[in-house]
Parts: C-alpha cells; sequence; structure tokens
C-alpha cells in the first residue's frame, strides 16, 4: 500500500506517545503509595458545569440530535458575540463566527481555505505541534522561529520582517501560548499585524486559552485590532468541555462563506448535542463557575511555578495564561546525570512516578533543554508531584 508523502510529513504527536507510556506505568503502580501523577497532559481536571451537562440531557431526551447548519446554530453563534461583547467589550458580529468541530477543525478549515502548495507560514519556536501538522497537511510549510525569554517565546515584529520571503503567507501564532502560556503583549500583537497586513498576507491566531488569563497586561482578544484577523477558539480550555470536540472562528465576512463550504464537504456540521449544550456556557450560574475555576488554576499557578524553580527546574517566563510551566530542566538533567529532557521525561515517570511532557514535541530550537509541566491537576496532586521531584533530585 503507498502511504501519501503528506501523512508521512506528519510527525507522530510525542505527547500522546508519552501519555501511552505513562498509562502503562501508572497500570503498574495503580495500587501502590505511589500512584501515577499526570502532569503532561493539557486537559482540566473539572468536567463541564452542571448546567452544560443539563443542557446535554435536555437536549437527548427532546431529540435534538439532526445536523445543524454547517456554520453551527445561530442561537449559539449570537451567544459567543454576546460574550465578546461582555467580557472584551467588542463588537463581534454573529455572522462572522463559524461553529466547528474543536479548534482542529478551525484550523484545518482556515488552513485549507488560505495555504496554497509551497505557502509558508511563520511560527514561534516552541509551538503546539499540531498547529504546525495542520500548515503540512494544507500543503504549506510551517517555518518556525526561534524566540527567547526575553520575548516571552513569542515572535516579534522584528522577526517577522525578517524572515518573510516571497513564499511567506502569513502568520499563525497562539497568546496565551502552549507550551510556554506567555501571551504576546497587545502593542506587539498590533506591529505584527501591521508588518504583515503590509505585505498582504495573513494573522492567524490561537486563541483557545484567552478565557484563562491572569494578568490584564494581557488576556485581550487580537479580534480589537481589526476585522481582518483570524480568530480560533474552543469550548475545551475554559469551558472544560475536551472531549465534547466544539469550538469556534471569527474570520472576515468574506470568509466565512468560503469556510461554509469547505465545513459542508469536510465534517457537514458540529457535533449538535455539544452545540446544546454549549449554549449553557454563557448562562450566568455557568459563567461564575469558570470564573472560580479560572481563580483556582492560577493558584495552582502561583504555587507551583515558584516550587519548580525552587527545584532547580526553572522556567524563565511567568505564565500569564493557560495551565502550563515551561521549564529549562538542564540543573536536573545534570544533577542526575541525563542526557537531555526527552529522558528526563522518562526518568521521572519511571522513578518518581510524575508523567511530564519533554521539549521535543514543540520545536528544535532548544527543545532538548525544556520540559512542559501542565498544571491543569489538582493542588493536592501538584503538591504530591513536588514532593516526589524534591525525594528524587535529593
Amino acid at each position: 500500500m503507498r502511504i501519501s508523502t503528506r501523512s508521512q510529513r506528519i510527525e507522530p504527536f510525542y505527547v500522546m506517545e508519552v501519555a501511552k507510556a505513562a498509562n502503562a506505568v501508572a497500570a503498574q503502580v495503580a495500587h501502590t503509595d505511589t500512584p501515577m501523577v499526570f502532569l503532561n497532559i493539557g486537559e482540566p481536571d473539572f468536567s463541564a458545569p452542571p448546567r452544560v451537562q443539563e443542557a446535554a440531557v435536555k437536549a437527548v431526551r427532546g431529540g435534538k440530535s439532526q445536523y445543524t447548519q454547517a456554520t453551527g446554530l445561530p442561537e449559539l453563534r449570537e451567544r459567543i458575540s454576546s460574550w465578546y461583547s461582555s467580557r472584551f467589550d467588542l463588537n463581534v458580529p454573529a455572522s462572522r463566527i463559524v461553529v466547528t468541530a474543536g479548534a482542529s477543525a478551525a484550523l484545518q478549515l482556515a488552513c485549507l481555505a488560505l495555504i496554497d502548495a509551497g505557502d509558508e507560514i511563520l511560527m514561534p519556536d516552541p509551538c503546539y505541534p499540531c498547529n504546525r501538522h495542520f500548515v503540512s497537511a494544507a500543503d504549506g510549510t510551517a517555518v518556525l522561529i526561534p524566540t527567547t525569554a526575553t520575548e516571552r517565546f513569542q515572535l516579534t515584529s522584528e522577526k517577522v520582517a525578517t524572515a518573510w520571503t516571497l513564499r511567506t503567507r502569513g502568520v499563525l501564532l497562539a497568546s496565551p501560548s502552549n507550551p510556554t502560556g506567555t501571551s504576546i503583549a497587545p502593542d506587539e500583537l498590533r506591529r505584527i499585524h501591521e508588518v504583515v497586513s503590509a505585505k498582504g498576507g495573513i494573522t492567524l491566531i490561537d486563541e483557545i486559552y484567552l478565557g484563562l488569563s491572569y494578568d490584564p497586561n494581557f488576556g485581550h482578544t487580537a479580534l480589537s485590532i481589526d476585522e481582518q484577523i483570524i480568530s480560533i477558539n474552543s469550548f475545551s480550555k475554559y469551558f472544560n468541555m475536551t472531549g465534547w470536540r466544539l469550538g469556534w472562528m471569527v474570520v472576515p465576512e468574506p470568509l466565512v462563506a468560503v469556510i461554509e463550504r469547505l465545513a459542508q464537504n469536510l465534517f457537514i456540521c458540529p457535533s449538535t448535542l455539544s452545540q446544546y449544550a454549549a449554549l449553557a456556557c454563557f448562562e450566568q450560574e455557568s459563567l461564575n463557575e469558570y470564573e472560580r475555576r479560572r481563580a483556582e488554576f492560577k493558584a495552582r499557578r502561583d504555587y507551583f511555578i515558584p516550587a519548580l524553580n525552587a527545584l532547580g527546574f526553572n522556567v524563565p517566563v511567568m505564565p500569564d495564561g493557560a495551565f502550563y510551566a515551561w521549564a529549562d530542566c538542564s540543573a536536573a538533567c545534570e544533577k542526575l546525570g541525563i542526557s537531555g529532557s526527552w529522558n528526563l521525561a522518562f526518568e521521572l515517570m519511571n522513578k518518581a512516578h510524575v508523567a511530564v511532557t519533554p521539549g521535543r514535541d514543540f520545536g528544535s530550537a532548544d527543545s532538548q533543554r525544556f520540559i512542559r509541566f501542565s498544571t491543569a491537576n489538582s493542588m493536592a496532586q501538584l503538591h504530591t508531584a513536588i514532593d516526589r521531584l524534591k525525594a528524587l533530585l535529593a
């Protein structure tokens, strides 16, 4: 059987490969005094709030399981529009919002709509691996530009201008970012978009962690810049609906019909039951619960990052959003006589029973020096992880 060259360009998702290994070890130690602590997967430990679950049950019992429009339920698009108004004081017409089968589907649709074979998309290194694979699946090329801690591990307008070539189609950014939890400063993001616009390019930004922002200097949607920004968002992270596979995108008006045509053919429509459930995300009771959970995520960050730093896992930039710690593990590797974050991840998994994600997935610039910790687990589990790391390093 001949396999397509397109599929061969897609590397394994090493986050999930490591997760499989962690699950195997976890099964062996499940009934011991040190069961596995999972700090590797970026998934909230909260489930959907009660109102959302109730809405899903009501939809099932009401037989609301037929196809919806490819762009999503009109009432859900309206509620997302209202959320932008109340949360960000921003008018985003429902007509520019397309509900999708997760943020992944939104990214795929955007890439297929805007990227031709040979086009290059500028992205920061480190960055979320699947995003660059969406570019590759559209026969484009993701050009990773190394970033530094002083740049918050994000692209700058100067680097975008320098890297731009005749093949460059645009930029794909993420703010807050996975794996670093850092955002692009609003003024710098505006300058990046000005450079891209002057070149006739596209500014595509992954904002799936936007709701989980903890610093008033950040946490601003890029949509406030102008209507040419393409924003991807999701019900997975802030709204705690990972397995429901529901997201949305905001695009310029002329692009809506193009996205709709692609969505009709590729996905038919997003999950109908998930859409009816998501309507309840915007009820005040649910919003209050999301804000309570956001405060809890912040408390976890405020405990865990200093504790990591004290152990020698240096987090060079305090994350301002999401639930990750991008930690330099060089000191730990040296102390344990281990080469690189990949080997260290398996050492922590096997010896301390703490599952983490090595930097390999997220780029090639110093990725062997970094490990990503997820703080999406409970405070009790974070304390346990710190105790175990401390004992191992001692």
